[in-house]
């Protein structure tokens, strides 16, 4: 089925509960390792792309889905020997019915951002998902109400598959280190803790250096970036839901106050007690 091309639309403010974008193009873009303040659903339609997101690699074939909760570290790497196709959708980190973002939390704690479909349900997501684009792009009465009825469709319809892991979980489809995966998992349900990388090290009997090699390599962060930046994104949350910067600094594993305005300031630009949803213009990739 062919789309209206969102050729005007490959950048833009979330300043909406949600965002739906048909992107098509066919040159060589090279993407670097990033995060969104909110969340975001790749349809994936047709191209040669590998998807990186904490650590893991996803080959994508035709109608994959995949789930990149907040502030997870991800980048796509393109080939531009085939057209790049793919639905995008943003959802704000503050939508208020908040069991439609289920799915991002479970991925984030599956280590697991991967939706393959069996057949059937394939064709289901694809109906479902031509009528949320078209209500999306038409202005007749009705429509927005129409597009946020089949937004809700389509959120239900999909944390379904992946809560009931109702997906095709195909090993050849995604690569990863079976040590950094851990190391991950550890780091940010521990973000609180000391975390140094010697600590790290023994705890995981691995070199120091190789380890922070490795780690790099999976990643696309040094540890100590990796470490600070999930250390902030959680200040920030906790900033946002109303707890007080100083608790929310040390709940955030800062012990050093000075030092956390400092980083906060450098990461996203503006004082802790500015926090906010942000304005910040963000690539469709």
């Amino acid at each position: 089925m062919e789309y209206p091309i969102d050729a005007t639309e490959k950048t833009g403010y979330l300043d909406q509960e949600f965002r739906l974008f048909y992107l098509k193009d066919q040159k060589q873009q090279d993407f670097t390792y990033h995060y969104h303040d909110f969340y975001k659903v790749i349809i994936f339609l047709s191209g040669k792309a590998t998807y990186h997101i904490e650590g893991k690699s996803y080959y994508l074939n035709p109608w994959d889905i995949l789930l990149v909760d907040k502030y997870a570290i991800h980048k796509p790497e393109i080939s531009s020997e085939e057209p790049y196709e793919r639905f995008i959708l943003w959802i704000r980190n503050d939508l208020k019915e908040e069991l439609l973002t289920r799915c991002f939390q479970k991925a984030t704690d599956r280590c697991f951002h991967l939706v393959r479909l069996p057949s059937k349900m394939q064709k289901k997501l694809e109906q479902v998902l031509s009528e949320f684009y078209r209500a999306s792009k038409n202005q007749e009465m009705g429509d927005d109400i129409l597009e946020k009825a089949l937004f809700y469709e389509f959120m239900v319809y999909l944390n379904r598959i992946f809560l009931e892991k109702q997906y095709i979980c195909d090993q050849d489809s995604y690569t990863y280190d079976s040590r950094i995966e851990e190391l991950l998992k550890y780091i940010n349900r521990n973000l609180e803790k000391e975390l140094s990388i010697e600590e790290l090290s023994r705890k995981y009997f691995l070199s120091k250096y190789y380890m922070m090699r490795k780690f790099k390599e999976e990643t696309g962060y040094t540890m100590h970036s990796y470490i600070v930046s999930k250390r902030l994104f959680l200040a920030r949350s906790l900033i946002t839901q109303g707890l007080p910067v100083t608790k929310a600094a040390l709940q955030s594993g800062f012990k050093d106050y000075t030092a956390f305005i400092r980083a906060y300031k450098k990461q996203f630009g503006e004082l802790p007690s500015a926090a906010r949803f942000p304005e910040t213009k963000f690539p469709a990739d």
